[in-house]
């Protein structure tokens, strides 16, 4: 069980944002890559981080922030927003990312997607974000008539490494993870899954670790990392315990 704390980048600097709204962003870091620094120092082992500008924009935007993240840590990196396209996948593996995530282009391209994974193998990922279980797309504005399963599932043997899935609803408000639901959707594919939105106490950790959540790659932790809702420490020293 791997907790992935996230880095959102808007404008050069480290955001968290409440539903998906940019207007509605917080800003706690003017450093991404000290950030990183900081979240590598805590023991933290793998690195979740969003263009969010570029999710919008449909190209990366925030990419000196990324370089300079990649130039400052030594942990894997997963990258998502603004990628879709194979030179924009191909760049950013060669510039030091572990993993490309992949989500707007995974509705509109489904191909694109398989083929990224035929020639990257296990380095691209697909990013499902949801809305009442349909699937939303570029930066969350528009939303899809598509399911989170059916989409999951039409990937299920293109070699995908892993798929994010996020609950638009509770992204950024600490309502706690939609645990039930990603579990759902990770009995629906051989695909790991990484549950994400709405981490909000040591408690979701705890309930990361319940047996019916075995399934699960990991989960992704923002807001309440950067409040300090969460302790590193006792958060990491439980997934240790239980590895």
């Amino acid at each position: 069980m791997i907790l992935f704390p996230a880095i959102d980048l808007k404008d050069g600097q480290c955001v968290r944002l409440k539903l998906g709204e940019m207007e509605q962003a917080t800003v706690f870091n003017d450093d991404p890559a000290a950030q990183a620094a900081v979240f590598e120092a805590q023991g933290f082992t793998y690195l979740h981080i969003v263009d969010l500008n570029g999710a919008f924009a449909g190209k990366p935007v925030n990419g000196a922030a990324v370089e300079a993240i990649l130039a400052r840590v030594k942990m894997p990196v997963q990258l998502g927003g603004g990628i879709r396209d194979l030179a924009t996948i191909e760049s950013w593996l060669a510039k030091g990312i572990r993993r490309v995530i992949l989500g707007t282009v995974a509705v509109r391209d489904p191909a694109l997607v398989k083929e990224a994974c035929k020639k990257f193998p296990g380095r691209v990922a697909v990013g499902i974000d949801a809305k009442g279980g349909k699937v939303a797309v570029e930066g969350w504005a528009e939303s899809s008539t598509l399911g989170a399963i059916e989409l999951a599932q039409r990937f299920e043997d293109a070699g995908v490494a892993a798929i994010i899935y996020t609950d638009i609803e509770r992204d950024g408000i600490l309502k706690g993870l939609n645990l039930p639901a990603t579990a759902e959707l990770a009995r629906s594919t051989a695909i790991p899954v990484i549950a994400s939105g709405g981490l909000a106490s040591i408690e979701d950790v705890k309930a990361l670790l319940l047996p019916e959540y075995g399934m699960l790659e990991g989960a992704i932790t923002g807001r309440a990392l950067y409040d300090g809702r969460i302790d590193p420490d006792e958060a990491l020293a439980l997934l240790r315990a239980k590895a």
